[in-house]
């Protein structure tokens, strides 16, 4: 084993758990720090693509993980009022599939949560719980009450959207996290059956300001009801005022956008089932400091209408992993990490940014390009292959 002996994790998250069982295989001492009370899955369902598939190949864990997800084949999305499709990406039309024939999966985050921690716990990984940490320098991190833990010789953070550790570097380095005007409400509701479509993502709109979502998720590892994430568009600004009109006003607005979701609604009986989420933008220049890595949503959040979240963070994983193992100096697996993931990051980010107000964005002008311009060209021959590829995370492919 070369580099780093002793890692400290930031963050109990899918990244920081593939990351740590990763560098604990490698042979070195590793230690996650978790701010709650004890380590569990945060936030709604989501998509495991190709990419992030490829990942818990090399962990030998997607067999376990796909016993628990939902093998999704392709998602699309209607426009409520004249129900025509405007979107529809199919994963068979990728260049490249997988032996397995799972190119996709809905996963609950319970599920991934369970597997990668069991994996960590058999593998030797400690986890430091109740610490929330606030800063990382010297190898070190500190505590939200300014109390430094003891020196490792290398320090990721995997703490997430809201790090303060990426805020900081952030700073640092010129760069600026915007936050977004347009979030969602969610809640894990039991899979509805028909007419669902169990192997696809369904998306209804009313121009880009209404956006309602269903994804079949599989089950939690403790129970076999299969389970869906059902999501709405809101702007946070605007949450209090949804909040005030009640539920049987928002439950009727949404039978007369979506009507075969109303039984679906009925297994949301309050407010308190619905969670509301925040979304920034942000990407580090450098996601590396002195004796400090950056990886998943810490180093480049934005917003999930491409689904690429979890997959990146993954693959940031990887790459880290990799290149510890791979170059003996520190300083020089850091770099080997940063330049690898660089242009896969930016293109993702840059294409979250620019696919996302065409789907969450007041005006009509927007939606209307999207159903009759964008709509009709991926109608044609060569774009069915471009969308999917892009929507499965493999442009500028870094498995290769």
């Amino acid at each position: 084993m070369s580099g780093p002996a002793t890692v400290a994790i930031a963050g109990a998250g899918p990244t920081g758990l593939a990351l740590a069982l990763m560098l604990a295989r490698q042979g070195r001492r590793v230690m996650i720090h978790e701010r709650f009370d004890r380590p569990r899955p945060i936030g709604a369902g989501f998509m495991l693509q190709p990419t992030g598939l490829y990942v818990l190949d090399r962990l030998g864990l997607t067999d376990t993980v796909a016993a628990l997800g939902q093998p999704l084949n392709h998602l699309f999305g209607r426009e409520a009022r004249r129900r025509r499709i405007v979107l529809d990406v199919r994963y068979a039309d990728l260049a490249s599939r997988r032996p397995d024939g799972v190119n996709a999966l809905g996963v609950h985050r319970a599920a991934i949560f369970h597997v990668l921690h069991d994996a960590c716990l058999d593998a030797g990984v400690e986890f430091v719980t109740d610490h929330e940490v606030a800063s990382a320098a010297d190898g070190r991190l500190t505590d939200a009450k300014g109390v430094a833990g003891p020196a490792f010789d290398l320090v990721v953070d995997a703490t997430g959207a809201r790090s303060l550790i990426a805020r900081e570097l952030l700073a640092k380095q010129g760069g600026r996290r915007h936050e977004l005007a347009w979030g969602a409400v969610w809640a894990t509701v039991p899979w509805p059956g028909d007419p669902f479509d169990s192997t696809a993502l369904e998306q209804v709109y009313r121009g880009a300001s209404r956006m309602i979502g269903v994804l079949p998720v599989g089950a939690r590892p403790d129970s076999p009801d299969r389970l869906a994430t059902f999501f709405w568009s809101l702007k946070p600004a605007d949450h209090e005022d949804w909040l005030r009109a009640g539920m049987e006003r928002w439950k009727a607005e949404v039978r007369t956008l979506w009507p075969e979701v109303a039984g679906l609604l009925e297994t949301i009986p309050d407010v308190e089932a619905l969670t509301l989420a925040r979304y920034g933008h942000h990407t580090l220049p450098l996601p590396v400091a002195d004796r400090l890595a950056v990886v998943g949503d810490a180093a480049h959040s934005t917003s999930p209408q491409l689904g690429q979240g979890v997959n990146m963070g993954l693959l940031d994983a990887l790459t880290l992993a990799d290149a510890l193992e791979t170059h003996p100096e520190l300083d020089e697996a850091l770099a080997a990490y940063a330049r690898i993931r660089r242009w896969h990051v930016r293109l993702y980010q840059a294409l979250s940014m620019g696919f996302t107000p065409f789907y969450q964005a007041d005006g009509q002008a927007l939606p209307w390009v999207r159903d009759h311009v964008l709509g009709k060209l991926a109608r044609l021959p060569f774009a069915a292959r471009m969308l999917a590829a892009t929507v499965s995370g493999v442009l500028l492919d870094p498995r290769r």
